[in-house]
């Protein structure tokens, strides 16, 4: 299995193309789109999407990730190995998926070695349809990474600087993700069960609940997401739009 998370959008013909190449080079590959709407050049938001998918994915599925703001330049293309396969960009793409893959090995895609089993060119802009995407197919159908790269070591790689960070009794979070019910997911796991969450900066003590309908409509909560991480939401509205926060922002909390 081969899984793709992108910034592409879906208007324009470049995920057709990229799918279209892989399989070319495999016929037989099941192919899983996670999602094509990334927020354009949001390698965190990327990260924290192909994070999910990876934690429930089969030992040998191969996740193929482009978001990349820095295609063409001197930025590494890199595969990543262990119990489960990372293809992406080296820009901190595979920070989150990194957590739960058990790594062993990592390699800098060579071109031309791609090129040998591509039989076509490389073009500046779009690495997804001419390395990432081809090289998660070959992946897939058993090519050795070794045939595709050059071994690098793993301390090299580039990782987002996302861990909470805790002064006194102050936790200093990330948003990481924002999804379309307008859920706010801030970057804390392990955290135990607090009675209220105050958003220092904002003024406001809400409570942690276990689901949004155990407050009225309209009403802020705090609780446990299904991604394991603190989130922040609003019962049938949007805690991103009324909090202003989007993917990035730090926000100050203290739980209580």
């Amino acid at each position: 299995m081969i899984t793709l998370t992108t910034d592409f959008g879906l208007r324009g013909p470049y995920v057709g193309e990229m799918k279209a190449a892989m399989l070319r080079l495999n016929p037989e590959a099941v192919i899983v789109d996670v999602s094509h709407s990334i927020t354009r050049h949001s390698i965190l938001e990327g990260s924290f999407v192909m994070e999910q998918v990876v934690k429930y994915s089969p030992e040998g599925t191969v996740h193929v990730g482009v978001i990349d703001p820095g295609v063409g330049t001197e930025r590494k293309a890199i595969i990543i190995e262990g119990e489960q396969f990372l293809v992406v960009p080296d820009n901190g793409l595979a920070t989150l998926p990194l957590k739960h893959i058990k790594a062993r090995k990592a390699w800098e895609i060579d071109f031309e070695k791609v090129k040998r089993f591509t039989k076509w060119g490389i073009s500046s802009t779009f690495h997804g349809r001419d390395v990432f995407g081809p090289v998660g197919a070959l992946l897939d159908a058993w090519v050795e990474p070794d045939k595709l790269g050059s071994e690098i070591p793993l301390e090299s790689l580039i990782r987002l600087d996302i861990e909470p960070r805790k002064e006194d009794d102050l936790w200093l979070l990330k948003v990481i993700y924002v999804d379309d019910f307008g859920n706010v997911i801030l970057n804390l796991e392990d955290y135990g069960r607090p009675g209220e969450v105050e958003l220092v900066d904002l003024g406001l003590k809400i409570p942690y609940l276990d689901t949004y309908g155990q407050v009225e409509p309209g009403k802020l909560l705090a609780l446990p997401g299904s991604h394991d991480y603190l989130e922040i939401a609003v019962n049938q509205g949007s805690a991103a739009e009324m909090l202003g926060l989007k993917v990035g922002d730090e926000v100050r909390v203290r739980l209580i």
